[in-house]
């Protein structure tokens, strides 16, 4: 999962996509990067870590234009290394850098595509190859200046090659900004305006709270399968690209990953986690009549709108047990088994008070390798409560992700195989209950009803884009699982000590 950012201005853009990527650092925490576009040359700054770590004021010195994109990561594809953080960049045609949130299902297909066709990839990335993928289109126009529809026949030949999910902004040196979406539009993609004393200026990224902390007016969502061009003169063009775009937005953005107050495809995020608790609270009332709860708690943040509202279902007081570390990332989305394990009392402390001697119910949105979830009720024990129940706002996750959410691998699903009474087990919770997939997709839709098909294939294994059969799957899991990530960022390391030392 990624944030992205993209704006076209008449003045200088690079502190408000600094502040733009800080109101999406929750979407990715292990790198961050911007390029700009002064008299036609880029200007770029990328590195392994926080927005507030990767650009001091030097930096932002150097990030001159009015126009730019931006980029905050965390690794699915490829490995945490910084040589793939983002933008990327390539010099033909133009001077193309583009920005990707999303994962590509055909990656090794384009890889050899892209070989034939003698475009070198440099990284294991997949959005390396999405920019190449998209040059090569580009690269087929004919003349010196790009065209608003030219632009869209690249993109709407890139949807015919593509596969997977994609929410991109991408510059071409000197001719303007290009943003597009997959045609099943997996992943966010929002366009926003402002007026300025020069005209009109344009922004797309990922959620809508990053228009709100900027300034800019949202104006809708980018359509699946839809291109937005900006020129150089702060023009826009908007055009359909795919031929039979089917709107199926990731329902764990909901769940978990995007912001609460942000809107994504019409669906308010707060709204949308209140009508999760609600839902689930009525489960928890019909199906545990006779509890013995004496109070809800919820493991912050994202699951605190939720808490409160089963609270209110059970008429059952609502406490704040556990304090929460700002300081310390989201532990679903680091890098690795250990270093999640090691985060999670850094980042959570319990009020002993709320918990001795009581029979708590904690309330997450999920519960998806369980490390958490288990040290979280180990926690409440050691605060001295009798009893640990445990209820997640969402579905048992027992199928990969392939779209852009580290869950890559079934083994490190603990749902996977599992019934919930095995799974309570592991926890060590006294009680578990998750939420049906029928009233999740309720509690969403409520919202918005026009959408009306999501991704849900974490719950189901059925995939919207319907090209994943078992052996991408295996081949997934054999690239992305925790330990294969971990030797090829052992293998990269070692390859840039050998490199230092032939060239120090």
């Amino acid at each position: 999962m990624c944030g992205i950012v993209g704006i076209v201005a008449h003045s200088s853009v690079n502190q408000t996509i600094y502040d733009a990527l800080t109101v999406l650092q929750h979407r990715g925490q292990d790198a961050a990067g911007i390029v700009t576009v002064d008299a036609e040359a880029f200007r770029l700054r990328k590195a392994n870590g926080l927005v507030k770590d990767v650009f001091e004021s030097k930096h932002m010195l150097r990030l001159q234009g009015n126009v730019g994109i931006g980029h905050v990561r965390y690794p699915t594809a490829g490995s945490s290394s910084s040589s793939e953080a983002q933008p990327f960049y390539v010099n033909s045609p133009f001077g193309i850098t583009l920005a990707h949130n999303g994962n590509l299902t055909n990656a090794h297909e384009l890889s050899d595509s892209m070989a034939k066709m003698r475009r070198h990839i440099n990284t294991n990335s997949d959005s390396e190859l999405l920019l190449n993928v998209l040059a090569h289109e580009i690269q087929q126009m004919p003349g010196y200046q790009l065209d608003a529809e030219q632009v869209f026949s690249a993109v709407s030949q890139l949807h015919k090659k593509v596969r997977g999910a994609y929410a991109c902004v991408a510059l071409v040196v000197g001719q303007g900004m290009v943003a597009f979406r997959d045609p099943n539009g997996i992943r966010p993609l929002v366009l926003g305006k402002r007026q300025s004393d020069n005209g009109q200026e344009f922004m797309v990224a990922s959620e809508s709270v990053a228009l709100d902390a900027v300034g800019f007016e949202y104006i809708r969502d980018v359509a699946p399968g839809e291109a937005i061009y900006v020129d150089v003169e702060g023009h826009l063009f908007t055009k359909q690209c795919a031929e039979q775009p089917l709107l199926s937005p990731c329902i764990f953005e909901f769940v978990y990953f995007a912001r609460p107050d942000s809107t994504i495809d019409g669906i308010s995020v707060y709204a949308s986690r209140v009508n999760m608790g609600r839902k689930l609270g009525a489960k928890i009332a019909r199906e545990w009549e006779d509890h013995d709860i004496d109070v809800v708690i919820p493991i912050p943040e994202t699951s605190c709108d939720i808490a409160l509202q089963i609270a209110n279902e059970l008429d059952l007081p609502y406490r704040q047990g556990f304090v929460k570390n700002r300081y310390v990332g989201r532990t679903f989305i680091m890098p690795g088994q250990a270093e999640r394990k090691k985060s999670v009392r850094r980042k959570l402390n319990a009020i002993g008070q709320e918990f001795k001697g009581k029979n708590v119910l904690l309330v997450d949105d999920s519960v998806v390798r369980g490390t958490t979830s288990q040290q979280i009720i180990e926690m409440a024990r050691e605060s001295g409560a009798r009893k640990v129940y445990f209820a997640s706002a969402a579905p048992e996750i027992r199928f990969p992700n392939v779209y852009g959410i580290d869950m890559p691998s079934p083994q490190e699903l603990i749902a996977y195989g599992r019934d919930v009474e095995e799974v309570c087990s592991l926890i060590k919770a006294d009680g578990l209950i998750y939420q049906d997939l029928e009233d999740l997709v309720a509690a969403v839709s409520e919202e918005n009803p026009t959408v009306n098909r999501f991704d849900t294939s974490v719950f189901n294994g059925e995939y919207v884009t319907q090209d994943v059969d078992q052996g991408y799957l295996d081949q997934l899991t054999a690239s992305r699982s925790d330990d294969a990530k971990a030797q090829r960022d052992s293998e990269q390391s070692s390859n840039l000590e050998i490199h230092n030392v032939c060239h120090p």
